[in-house]
């Protein structure tokens, strides 16, 4: 484990919370990969001069946050690393990028087709206007996280496979002349289909977490539509609430 701590004595913060913390750092900026394996309590505790408890504690608590798991015959192993997203408008891709998370990604299909109800009423266009739809598999650290599903209206253009294979869809909209100003975007959760789950390496009937939103431009105009995935064991939101007086 090429991992380096630095442990503050002088600190009110407790020494097992400051370890902690450091090696969930190091799981989530992939410098402790899936697979990892931390060596055993003593080891670890005399390297870094903490008692045995207090190393115990630390990795206690990121068992609870099911980031380790205690194997026998094996040792404490990473397991993989919860990707916390805040609620902004942003591009998965740029946020996963800044997070250290090692983004890619594998499209699946790029279609032309008429706008369904659903769709149309997203984007403010009539029923049946022709519309491209992008379908893609995001993945961090090789592993998918999350179906993403988005519909572009004319005149916006449409990426092409090889772009958006390298980086993120809002990146590409933006180097194309759209600018991205607001966003209307609803949460919610369902069981994954058996198709859903062969996607996102889950069983049939997992938690997925589901995203929908629509983007608009400087000029109140919508330029996509999404209708995205989330694997519940692998993702969450997370949001800043102000109280108002």
């Amino acid at each position: 484990m090429d991992v380096k701590f630095s442990i503050d004595r002088t600190s009110p913060v407790p020494l097992y919370f400051q370890l902690s913390q450091q090696l969930e750092a190091a799981i989530e900026h992939g410098q402790l990969a899936p697979g990892a394996l931390l060596g055993n309590e003593i080891d670890l505790a005399g390297r870094l001069g903490l008692s045995r408890p207090t190393v115990r504690q630390a990795i206690q608590a990121l068992v609870d946050k099911g980031l380790l798991v205690r194997r026998r015959g094996i040792g404490t192993q990473v397991v993989r690393s919860q990707v916390k997203r805040p609620l902004e408008l942003s591009s998965l891709y740029d946020d996963l990028e800044a997070a250290g998370q090692h983004p890619g990604t594998r499209v699946l299909d790029i279609a032309e087709l008429p706008a369904p109800p659903d769709v149309a009423a997203a984007l403010g266009i009539a029923e049946g206007t022709g519309v491209r739809r992008i379908e893609r598999l995001r993945l961090t650290h090789g592993d998918p996280i999350a179906f993403l599903r988005n519909y572009l209206p004319p005149p916006v253009p449409a990426p092409a496979r090889r772009d958006l294979e390298a980086t993120g869809l809002y990146r590409l909209l933006r180097a194309a002349g759209t600018t991205l100003h607001s966003a209307r975007q609803s949460i919610g959760a369902r069981a994954a289909t058996e198709e859903e789950a062969a996607l996102l390496t889950e069983p049939p009937g997992a938690p997925l977490l589901s995203m929908r939103r629509t983007a608009f431009d400087d000029k109140g105009h919508a330029v996509e539509y999404g209708t995205h995935l989330y694997r519940a064991s692998r993702y969450t939101f997370e949001l800043q609430l102000l109280i108002r007086s």
